[in-house]
């Protein structure tokens, strides 16, 4: 798939199939974390697939969002978050060049999430196949940046 078109493309996925990913597909998502550029490159982090989806969906703001999920993945460790999105996004663009949506969520309790991964948790990643299929190539890039719920262009970019 393009880079453009998967980048306007992607939405966020909270609704899955029951279908599992395949472990080639896992390893291409988590190696895309892995390769991603961090701070003086220290790549302070850890991608904690995480199996107790029930234990860490207490964790986040939307449980459901991991109990449907196939992949949980944990980001955790030091890492600047700047860092942390870097991979965080590289996960996620991976996997919809995979067919396989995916959504970040929010930490309600920060400490379950450290006691349930054993590392400070930054994000939380969950990952599957759309219940609600998207086709990337129904439309153009272009149609889906004008289809995306974002602000307009000129008011996020100027020049000085």
């Amino acid at each position: 798939m393009d880079t453009f078109l998967a980048i306007a493309s992607r939405r966020e996925v909270r609704e899955y199939t029951d279908a599992p990913i395949s472990p080639e597909i896992v390893h291409r998502i988590l190696d895309a974390g892995r390769l991603s550029g961090s701070s003086q490159n220290k790549q302070q982090w850890e991608f904690v697939v995480v199996s107790d989806h029930e234990a860490l969906s207490k964790a986040v703001y939307a449980p459901a969002n991991l109990l449907g999920a196939a992949l949980v993945v944990a980001l955790a460790g030091p890492a600047l978050p700047l860092d942390m999105g870097r991979a965080a996004q590289n996960m996620m663009l991976a996997a919809w060049n995979e067919g396989v949506g995916s959504c970040p969520n929010g930490m309600s309790d920060a400490e379950l999430a450290e006691s349930i991964v054993g590392a400070p948790v930054r994000i939380i990643l969950s990952f599957g196949y759309a219940a609600k299929p998207r086709d990337p190539s129904a439309h153009t890039a272009e149609e889906w940046s004008a289809r995306a719920n974002r602000k307009p262009f000129d008011e996020v970019v100027r020049e000085v």
